[in-house]
């Protein structure tokens, strides 16, 4: 196995420089790195999710704080830290079943065990670790074991009794970290399925002869708009070119080579076309607690302008988006300022460098924001890969995603742009 520090330096030099940019890819090399971390974690025999946990959240920080407008990166931080507790929930009820079981075995000599059945401690945590976890992950669809008998002991065999319960620790030493390893797989691979789920749905909400309007460039809106296409829908797309960066341009780009009628339309001209689309359709960078969006500059613009018009606004987004912090929290008072570069050529505006006190001053200061926020009562509809839900359902998904002791995995004082 490679060595675990080597990856968490080479991973923080990647946030820090802006290597990894998109919450998909973030999302997932965190989730890749944070399942290095535990699998490379010595677990000790007692208090083996406390170990996990401390082995996670000291991880987190250090990848929260290398690129704090990331958020994805402490959401899978914090999905994690939920299926470490929610594991070892169900390790500690099945193994407290199992002891009851036995106790009940001793007791009742005479009952009919042919007739009666004991569930053994595999079943009990199976069926508590799909009530548990939360329901994008496919453990909903595994089968629950058969049900198999207990083993009786004798209640004259103490050292029997011993020996059975130094078993049951030391197996749930190996079990918990073994059910955390498949628990992160599972979400590996939910984040990466995440675009397809989403486009299952676009039938269901895009018709015939509509007019769609979005922004910028997102894959989870690409594919959505071509599912609707291959399912035999007939509508155009207006493409706003989302400046300064023009992505845009690639959506645009892409939707044609797909063979959907596009429209490229500059950013101001958004509020003049709004009243001939029927729905705004648009991805996201994060979802809030409170149900609302932060996502591409421009698109509060676009919102407000739905509003206006009474067009739905409907928001794309993977539950690795789902972000328990709210707007207010110190941690998501940030903004990150991309180069002036964009916006304007080197030198084009020499001519306000004031140089009369005889160091270089810019009278022209350009700010270039990458991050939009949009309120959730412009917000029509949050579609993911669970469904469809509104935006005062959001609390209910962050409640079955995230732990409550895990909402705050790092504490920094609040940071303006």
């Amino acid at each position: 196995m490679p060595d675990v520090h080597s990856l968490v330096n080479d991973f923080l030099i990647k946030l820090k420089k802006r290597k990894i940019e998109g919450s998909l890819a973030t999302a997932k090399q965190t989730a890749e790195l944070i399942r290095s971390v535990i699998s490379a974690q010595r677990v000790p025999y007692t208090n083996q999710a406390g170990a996990l946990i401390d082995a996670v959240k000291a991880v987190g920080e250090q990848l929260i704080a290398a690129n704090p407008v990331e958020l994805a990166v402490g959401n899978i931080a914090r999905r994690v830290l939920h299926i470490i507790r929610e594991e070892e929930h169900s390790l500690t009820t099945a193994a407290m079943a199992g002891l009851n079981m036995s106790t009940v075995s001793d007791d009742e000599d005479d009952v009919d065990h042919d007739n009666h059945p004991v569930l053994s401690a595999a079943v009990v945590a199976a069926a508590a670790r799909s009530t548990l976890r939360p329901p994008s992950l496919q453990t909903l669809l595994e089968d629950i074991p058969d049900a198999a008998a207990v083993p009786r002991t004798s209640s004259s065999g103490g050292d029997s009794e011993e020996k059975t319960k130094s078993a049951e620790k030391s197996s749930k030493s190996r079990k918990l970290k073994h059910g955390v390893i498949e628990a992160v797989n599972e979400l590996i691979q939910d984040i990466g399925t995440c675009h397809e789920q989403i486009a299952e749905q676009a039938v269901e909400h895009i018709h015939h002869n509509e007019v769609i309007l979005t922004l910028g460039s997102s894959r989870t809106v690409l594919e959505f708009l071509c599912a609707a296409k291959e399912k035999k829908r007939s509508f155009r797309v207006f493409v706003a070119e989302g400046a300064p960066r023009y992505q845009g341009h690639l959506l645009a780009r892409e939707l044609v080579a797909r063979g959907l009628q596009t429209t490229l339309i500059t950013d101001s001209a958004v509020f003049a076309m709004i009243s001939r689309v029927n729905m705004v359709i648009v991805g996201a960078h994060a979802v809030m607690a409170n149900g609302g969006v932060i996502a591409p500059v421009g698109l509060n613009m676009v919102a407000l302008a739905a509003q206006r018009h009474a067009v739905p606004f409907v928001v794309l987004a993977g539950s690795h988006k789902l972000c328990p912090l709210y707007p207010h929290n110190p941690e998501v008072l940030l903004n990150e300022l991309r180069s002036p570069s964009e916006l304007l050529d080197f030198g084009e505006f020499s001519d306000c460098m004031d140089f009369g006190s005889g160091t270089a001053s810019s009278l022209l200061q350009v700010v270039n924001p990458t991050f939009d926020y949009v309120p959730p009562k412009l917000v029509s509809l949050f579609i993911t890969d669970t469904g469809g839900h509104n935006p005062s359902y959001v609390y209910r998904l962050i409640a079955d995603y995230y732990s409550a002791d895990d909402l705050v995995v790092q504490r920094r004082p609040a940071m303006g742009s």
